[in-house]
């Protein structure tokens, strides 16, 4: 599969030769660009996830209790919450490629480090400060493609660079339950290596970034001066006949009353999500009765059920032009997956309602992505984008930590996922709500 084609991208009405050029132009820019960030997020959310196949083995190894490990899960978005906004108020001031070169090389060795962890209170350190480390990758990321695509094609590019958090799975389920195979070799446990071998390599792509990624068409020397000149004009041509606000300053989007909402809604449904990322593992496991290395692969069969759905739902937003519809429409069948998981005792239909949770939240992300740029515009988007995640990363707290702790109390997850659902329903309603807004109508392509 690879994510340079462009041949799904919905593209404007020129024809002849400033058809070729378009063409021509968009091929080069996503083969360069959405390559490279797709693997940047590949061992983004490697570091961030891996600790729920570490739980595998680590949990019994240093006695962690399922609250302790809940706690610890979701403990890094609180850091990462916190940080978000002022990670992209600095971005906006040095450059999305600097800034993202310096949250991976933090966040590579702090993932690193999460080999030295003996008690919760370290856990708990370590998984905040990873947060911290982190905060403003993922806005980074989607503020600096929304400066190389045109609006009419930013779901797609969006899903074809967050095919990296299903995927994540595909490599991280396999590679995990594989390193835990380690456990004994040059004194270190299976889930040590995890840690060390999925952490290295992003503080070497980090300095990567700094040669590969230019800042502006205008400084992409591997375009040609014509294609500099097209992709300009087009995104110029974007931005003067967006409905969005312009030349507002950055902080500006702390007070748009949508933004709060999308945000919202974000944390809604990340709290589904990322209960699956770090207990699904676990909980695939004592469902079907499987081996460690078993679950890794299921756990990877899902992310490829999670790109597929990724994908079609990007595409054909972009080709309708409709965003918070598509996503309302993932968000219901996300809340169908909770009530499946709290309510069906058959381990089948309880592992198929867990796949469609988690595909439904993670195919909702491409359409999702591109509310806060038809709402915002400019520094103030990149602002935006960070309030919609920072907001949206308290879930992954909130998801983690509500399951290990009504686990812990009750015995059983089933009160978790019937939460759950109620938070996906509500999730729902606000997106049919944002449907209405004149600034989140249909969008064309633009010619």
């Amino acid at each position: 599969m690879s994510v340079s084609t462009v041949d799904t991208m919905p593209f404007g009405s020129a024809s002849g030769e400033d058809a070729g050029l378009e063409r021509s132009t968009m091929k080069k820019v996503s083969g360069r660009i959405l390559p490279f960030v797709f693997v940047l997020y590949i061992f983004n959310f490697l570091d961030r996830s891996n600790v729920g196949i570490a739980a595998l083995q680590m949990n019994q190894d240093l006695g962690f209790s399922s609250g302790a490990f809940g706690l610890g899960a979701g403990i890094f978005f609180i850091g990462y919450a916190l940080f978000e906004v002022p990670s992209n108020l600095l971005l906006v001031r040095v450059g999305a490629r600097r800034w993202i070169a310096r949250i991976m090389i933090t966040w590579g060795i702090l993932a690193t480090a999460m080999m030295f962890v003996r008690t919760p209170m370290q856990f708990y350190v370590l998984r905040f400060t990873l947060g911290v480390a982190e905060a403003g990758f993922f806005p980074a990321i989607i503020y600096y493609l929304s400066q190389w695509f045109p609006a009419s094609m930013r779901a797609s590019s969006s899903a074809k660079f967050m095919m990296a958090i299903p995927l994540s799975a595909l490599v991280g389920g396999p590679l995990g339950g594989w390193l835990l195979g380690f456990d004994g070799i040059a004194g270190l446990e299976g889930w040590q290596w995890l840690f060390l071998i999925e952490g290295i390599p992003s503080v070497v792509l980090g300095f990567v970034v700094l040669r590969y990624l230019s800042d502006t068409p205008a400084d992409a020397h591997w375009l040609s001066p014509a294609q500099r000149e097209w992709l300009t004009r087009r995104l110029t041509k974007d931005r003067d006949e967006s409905p969005a606000p312009h030349g507002l300053p950055p902080l500006s989007a702390l007070a748009h009353p949508l933004i709060w909402l999308a945000a919202t809604t974000q944390l809604l449904l990340t709290a589904a999500s990322y209960a699956y990322l770090f207990w699904g593992p676990l909980l695939i496991r004592d469902t079907l009765h499987v081996s460690n290395f078993a679950t890794g692969m299921i756990t990877g069969a899902i992310a490829i059920l999670s790109v597929a759905g990724m994908l079609l739902v990007g595409a054909h937003s972009d080709r309708t032009g409709e965003r918070p519809g598509h996503a309302a429409a993932c968000a219901s069948f996300a809340m169908l997956g909770c009530i499946g998981a709290a309510a069906l005792p058959d381990p089948a239909w309880r592992f198929a309602s867990l796949a469609l949770m988690q595909v439904s939240v993670v195919s909702l992300l491409a359409p999702f992505v591109a509310i806060p740029t038809m709402l915002l515009a400019g520094g103030s988007a990149a602002v935006g984008i960070a309030l919609v995640n920072a907001i949206g990363s308290v879930g992954g707290f909130v998801g983690p930590y509500l399951l290990g702790f009504l686990r812990t109390r009750t015995g059983s997850d089933t009160s978790a996922f019937i939460v759950l659902a109620i938070m996906a329903a509500i999730a729902t309603g606000i997106l049919l709500y944002l449907k209405r807004s004149p600034l989140l109508a249909p969008r064309a392509a633009t010619p």
